[in-house]
């Protein structure tokens, strides 16, 4: 068997190994971005929202931080467009779950669920 006839069988036995389609999972598909009304949101992303109007003060470190899109849902855009602001959760000692990611074009998104689901705002 010559070379070429080797690397073919190869290339088939390896193939006969893999698992069935059914067996093979695809990632979990995305809510896509729905629109919110800024009246819709709750009062702290309100307020988290007049914040980034201002420019600050910021009340974590972490406020104004590159948000990278990392799960694709936004739409895409260079690294850095996307910046991460946080909306206090009531009764949470932590920055919680919540949201607004601005881009530096004026978008605006709020999640409350750390990323899984995207509302663009509408002002």
């Amino acid at each position: 068997m010559n070379a070429r006839a080797l690397v073919a069988a190869a290339a088939l036995a390896l193939a006969s190994l893999a698992l069935p389609a059914a067996a093979q999972k695809a990632p979990p598909a995305r809510a896509p971005v729905v629109d919110v009304e800024v009246a819709s949101l709750p009062p702290e992303a309100l307020a988290t929202l007049s914040l980034i109007h201002k420019g600050g003060p910021y009340p974590y470190a972490k406020d104004g931080a590159v948000f990278g899109n990392r799960e694709g849902v936004l739409p895409r855009q260079k690294h850095g467009y996307y910046r991460e602001y946080t909306v206090k959760t009531p009764h949470v000692r932590t920055r919680g779950a919540r949201r607004i990611i601005a881009g530096s074009g004026g978008d605006l998104y709020y999640t409350e669920d750390h990323y899984n689901h995207f509302s663009r705002i509408r002002e």
